[in-house]
């Protein structure tokens, strides 16, 4: 796997606040990565890091090989940041075509400003000007600027903020059809959901440090317990049996969170306890977060 964006042993200070602390990450072609974390984690500085906005108090950063603030670098590289700011009194086509101008010379060229509005469903757009766009047109339009060099490595910093449901799903199908095009692509995101949609890598970071790196899959299993969902007239006493480890309400049935859930319905059956609708699930992203970053700040 060829490495395109790497931080090795990276801390990085805000005055006396440690924004991050000792951070290896290696960033590889063709991957599309998930990174998760609380608000204040560092998701957004390492990732401004990787881009040469900022420089590591230790440790060391390269992209494509060099130094990210050398401008050279940086020719392969699209990004959004968390926040944007448009110049209002120009027209949406009017930003793409400035924005593509500065990528004639890029390897890869430019992507034309008809494809791309085309693909981030921008077309009906083009002529409206920037500062009477909503916040979710808005944003649809700086996540595809990302895109207008030809990246090989994109940075999207909560790309899909402001966007309803059906806007989010869209600009996902958009990230996954640039990402099948040969795009590698880092996402942060709040939504869970989000990342479990598009990642095929997942990162975890909790106060400043990286506390899971791996497949989706993998990071899911990390949490070591699965779900045991039912219903029965005596979930009190279903609660009881060995390896349950806690229950909730589930609707009108009961949720168990059990170590082994293979012993957990042998054990169910031969109490002979009555119960209905069994369904047996992993955890979830949201509980695996949730467990990852609560083992971190234990």
């Amino acid at each position: 796997m060829t490495s395109l964006a790497t931080a090795t042993g990276v801390t990085h200070r805000y005055g006396d606040v440690v924004a991050l602390h000792d951070v290896d990450l290696e960033i590889g072609e063709a991957e599309l990565v998930g990174m998760l974390g609380p608000n204040g984690a560092g998701k957004s500085t390492l990732l401004a890091l990787l881009q040469g906005l900022r420089h590591p108090t230790a440790g060391t950063v390269r992209l494509f090989g060099g130094d990210p603030r050398d401008a050279a670098s940086r020719l392969r590289l699209g990004s959004t940041p968390q926040e944007t700011a448009l110049p209002p009194t120009l027209r949406v086509g009017e930003v793409i075509d400035f924005v593509g101008g500065h990528f004639v010379d890029a390897p890869a060229g430019r992507v034309p400003t008809a494809e791309l509005a085309e693909e981030f469903g921008l077309t009906e757009l083009l002529r409206r000007q920037t500062g009477a766009l909503s916040g979710g047109q808005r944003r649809r339009l700086s996540v595809a600027l990302a895109f207008v060099g030809r990246p090989q490595l994109v940075l999207l910093d909560e790309p899909t903020t402001g966007l309803d449901v059906d806007g989010r799903r869209a600009l996902w199908e958009a990230i996954r059809r640039q990402h099948d095009a040969g795009a590698t692509i880092v996402v942060t995101s709040h939504y869970l959901e989000e990342i479990e949609a598009l990642a095929k890598r997942v990162v975890v970071i909790s106060e400043g440090r990286v506390v899971a790196d791996d497949t989706l899959a993998a990071v899911l299993a990390r949490v070591g317990s699965r779900w045991v969902r039912l219903s029965t007239p005596d979930p009190d006493r279903i609660a009881t049996l060995p390896g349950v480890a806690a229950s909730v309400p589930d609707g009108d049935g009961v949720a168990f969170s059990v170590h082994d859930s293979d012993a957990f319905v042998r054990a169910l059956v031969a109490s002979g306890l009555p119960f209905s609708q069994l369904q047996v699930r992993g955890a979830t992203l949201e509980e695996a977060f949730l467990a990852l970053t609560e083992r971190s700040a234990a």
